[in-house]
């Protein structure tokens, strides 16, 4: 009988898995402890070996593609079986999750339509002026209801997520609604306006648009009011525009046909405004024409160099390690209270030490070695430092196990040294080395990446003095190390220079306390300006 063949939870944060290869297609026969596939996960790319015997008789999802944990993987059963009841069952299993199917919705009452075709008059949305614009709000009116709007006038300032912004209006006509009052907010798409024709009837237009907006029937467009006819019978088009300077010398221009003409290099008291009291557009700017110089002296008219470029950009798929490094570390930030404690410590001996060591150690030692072995010390000695929240208790640690932060292609892994305050420098050093190597290669297993009860991370060797790091659940510490700096230090009262590094300390508050936290730290502290502490 065929068998579904699921998606394996292959580690603790794991939400699905990558078909990095197949290494059986449709047809083939699979034997129990076979490998079948390579999944990534979001820690590793694993082999996965098949529990089941039989012939492949369906695949779940080609190379590249993901599946949930728990989702068809495949279906192996006897050769020629029909699987498409078994398929189609667990598919509607999972799109219905074990819940009764609904009962059906009974259809809705279309609305007759509203005939508009006659009404002379046009909404004005509100216009989506940024790209994260969602709504605007109503700075100011500098139109009323009944008065006569012009294409290019200033209709209303509106305030965006970005700035306060000039709308001018397309429309040509009287305003017969406004949509909010000043200091209120439309959404994008929302009624802003109704301009048309003086007596024209509004209330049906904004009916008809209100009812098409709610899912009824659409309604007929309403005629231009915007024609040459119209403009030509109305007597404010036909008079001269009014001068653009005020009488206390204050050229009367919007923001962006100021800009506009500061771009091209144009006089902008030389240009004729047609908005309201003559007020300059940014259509007035766009249609004029510098005259010809005559004689006489005349300034430099400013040219901008046209720069030439072309965007770009290119998105790539989000990798399984990245999905879980984004979804842990934005739990552990916006749900533990997160504190920080910052230590300067005198690194003069460690650097002694280390280049003492080096001479007989069989494998280099790091100064991330000397800080882990000193840190397993510490926490040997502070305890309540080495604990996990889970909830509704705290669990205390016995054993140490450091999990060390490796950078890699896709993001970040943290492999842990189990067991880390029992092991010499030098097993610590070749312990860290193998496992940043399985670690780049992919090869790290379950067990070399779980359990960790504190956590390093270390930037130095990218010259970061001091940095704050997000604590890796549920753990409730990690340690920051930054480099190790040659700077000026006081020692007996003489200015000398010596070798600093910072440590910061980020800690949950709801399983460990400032005073806790800093004493671990004037421990950890003591055992690296005194190293030979930390191999007693």
């Amino acid at each position: 009988m065929a068998e579904i063949v699921r998606m394996p939870k292959m580690s603790d944060t794991m939400t699905e898995g990558v078909i990095a290869k197949w290494h059986k297609k449709v047809g083939d026969q699979v034997k129990s402890g076979e490998l079948m596939a390579e999944i990534e996960t979001d820690k590793a790319t694993m082999d996965y070996e098949s529990f089941n015997e039989g012939t492949i008789l369906y695949i779940g999802a080609s190379e590249g593609q993901a599946v949930k944990v728990n989702d068809v993987l495949a279906i192996i059963g006897k050769k020629g079986e029909d699987y498409k009841a078994l398929l189609e069952s667990a598919r509607q299993s999972a799109d219905t999750g074990g819940s009764k199917p609904e009962s059906p919705k009974t259809e809705a009452v279309v609305q007759p339509a509203i005939d508009t075709s006659s009404i002379k008059a046009e909404i004005v949305l509100m216009p989506k002026m940024s790209d994260t614009m969602s709504e605007g709000v109503i700075a100011a009116w500098h139109k009323n209801v009944g008065d006569p709007v012009k294409s290019g006038e200033l209709l209303a300032e509106i305030e965006t997520d970005k700035a306060t912004m000039e709308y001018e209006s397309y429309n040509t006509g009287t305003l017969l609604y406004i949509g909010a009052d000043a200091g209120k907010s439309v959404p994008v798409n929302g009624v802003l306006a109704i301009i048309g024709e003086k007596g024209a009837d509004w209330q049906t237009l904004l009916k008809a648009h209100e009812a098409k907006n709610s899912g009824g029937a659409p309604a007929k467009p309403a005629a231009s009011t915007t024609t040459s006819g119209a403009v030509a019978a109305s007597p404010v088009a036909q008079t001269q525009p009014a001068a653009a300077v005020q009488s206390n010398g204050r050229i009367k221009a919007s923001p962006l046909a100021k800009r506009l003409a500061k771009e091209k290099g144009y006089d902008i008291g030389k240009i004729t405004g047609s908005g309201d009291q003559g007020r300059i557009t940014k259509r007035d700017v766009e249609n004029y024409k510098p005259a010809t110089e005559g004689t006489g002296k005349a300034g430099a008219s400013v040219v901008l160099p046209t720069v030439v470029g072309q965007e770009s950009f290119e998105e790539v798929p989000v990798s399984q390690m990245r999905k879980t490094i984004a979804r842990r570390l934005s739990e552990s930030k916006f749900t533990a209270p997160h504190f920080y404690l910052t230590m300067e410590i005198n690194m003069d001996k460690a650097v002694e030490a280390r280049k003492s060591i080096n001479e007989v150690s069989p494998v280099k030692i790091s100064f991330n070695d000397m800080v882990l072995k000193a840190v397993a010390a510490a926490l040997r000695q502070h305890p309540d430092v080495n604990v996990s929240w889970l909830g509704d208790k705290i669990r205390k640690n016995h054993h140490i196990h450091i999990g060390v932060a490796v950078a890699v292609k896709d993001g970040l892994v943290v492999p842990v040294v189990r067991f880390a305050d029992n092991k010499s420098l030098s097993h610590i050093a070749a312990e860290v080395k193998d496992l940043a190597q399985k670690a780049h290669d992919k090869k790290l297993q379950p067990s070399e990446w779980e359990g960790s009860t504190f956590t390093i991370s270390n930037l130095g060797m990218f010259g970061i003095e001091e940095f704050t790091a997000i604590i890796n659940p549920p753990d409730a510490c990690i340690l920051a190390v930054g480099g190790i700096k040659e700077t000026a230090v006081v020692k007996n009262g003489q200015l000398v220079p010596g070798n600093v590094m910072k440590v910061t300390l980020s800690c949950d508050h709801r399983a460990v306390d400032g005073a806790v936290g800093a004493a671990f730290l004037k421990t950890l502290k003591g055992l690296l300006e005194d190293p030979v502490r930390i191999l007693i």
